[in-house]
């Protein structure tokens, strides 16, 4: 039988604070895997495009998945697809996941873990830059991880940036480069195909943690800022292809470290008040199976969700 979990029945059985720790060791073992996992993006006929993120791997789980997007930046949600988790002893097709759900959750929550590793000490502002989904989850994992004081709002869309700060207590400010004027740590969440920021509308000692880099053509930090930033990303290999190493005028080659090497202790991470530092993660295959693992899980213990028989 296969389990059919929708978002209703996700957030049903995750837990922030589970994902996190998940998420945590994860990045910690994944490497351990015989196989890496793959990331494959192709344009379409339409106005969108199609992404798979296979396989989801991680030690000691005798599972994979297998996740399909697609993405259409002017629809509402933007993102849709599909996760099936498989047995890993035959292939039995376990669960049919909402894709966008866990997504979002493995997401917002990674990129809460290296915000609260990379933000300098006693981070007062946290400034967010685009509030949709993905920022409501990030403040989340931050409450759990490592909890902000004040907070600065900024969004295209007047109307979600006043309800957002509603929400959260925090302040809308007009622009990317007000919020990062004001904030101590910054949030981007963006679908921005050109840079919001530059090495000149930031100080010395801030953080950001740019989510609008993970397919080529998303850009929300300018060259300039990234040259002089400690970077971190999540993998190495799909940061040049894909992520914030592949944007164009860039001087570096590679990145300083990542979210792995910090999380390990093999690389200190922040060594200085007044560094930059930037997390621009891509998002890997093993983070939808650590999730998803946790998510079927709890649903068999639970019995939420609907079971059919698709050999039927």
């Amino acid at each position: 039988m296969t389990r059919v979990l929708t978002r209703s029945d996700l957030e049903t059985v995750l837990d922030p604070e589970a994902c996190l720790a998940a998420l945590r060791d994860g990045f910690r073992t994944a490497d351990a895997t015989a196989v890496p996992g793959q990331r494959v993006r192709t344009d379409l006929p339409f106005p969108g495009t199609a992404t798979a993120l296979m396989p989801g791997l991680l030690p000691g789980v005798e599972a994979y998945t297998v996740k399909v997007n697609a993405k259409f930046p002017g629809a509402r949600p933007a993102l849709r697809g599909v996760i099936c988790l498989h047995g890993g002893a035959d292939g039995e097709l376990l669960a049919l996941l909402d894709s966008a759900t866990v997504t979002a959750w493995r997401t917002e929550l990674a990129a809460a873990l290296g915000t609260a590793l990379l933000a300098p000490a006693g981070h007062a502002v946290l400034g967010v830059i685009g509030t949709g989904a993905q920022a409501e989850l990030t403040l989340r994992g931050l409450a759990s991880a490592r909890p902000p004081g004040r907070l600065v709002v900024h969004d295209t869309d007047s109307g979600r940036a006043a309800a957002f700060a509603a929400r959260h207590g925090g302040r809308v400010l007009d622009s990317a480069r007000a919020v990062a004027e004001a904030a101590d740590t910054v949030l981007l969440a963006t679908w921005s195909r050109a840079p919001l920021l530059a090495l000149a509308d930031t100080r010395a000692g801030q953080h950001f943690t740019s989510l609008g880099t993970d397919e080529p053509g998303k850009r929300e930090l300018a060259p300039d800022l990234l040259d002089a930033a400690l970077l971190v990303v999540d993998d190495l290999r799909l940061a040049a292809r894909t992520g914030a190493l592949s944007a164009p005028g860039l001087s570096r080659t590679g990145a300083d470290a990542t979210l792995t090497d910090v999380l390990r202790g093999t690389h200190p991470g922040r060594t200085a008040a007044r560094q930059r530092t930037v997390y621009a993660p891509v998002g890997l295959p093993w983070q939808d199976l650590a999730l998803t693992w946790l998510a079927w899980r709890e649903a068999e213990r639970r019995g939420v969700g609907t079971t059919i028989d698709l050999l039927e």
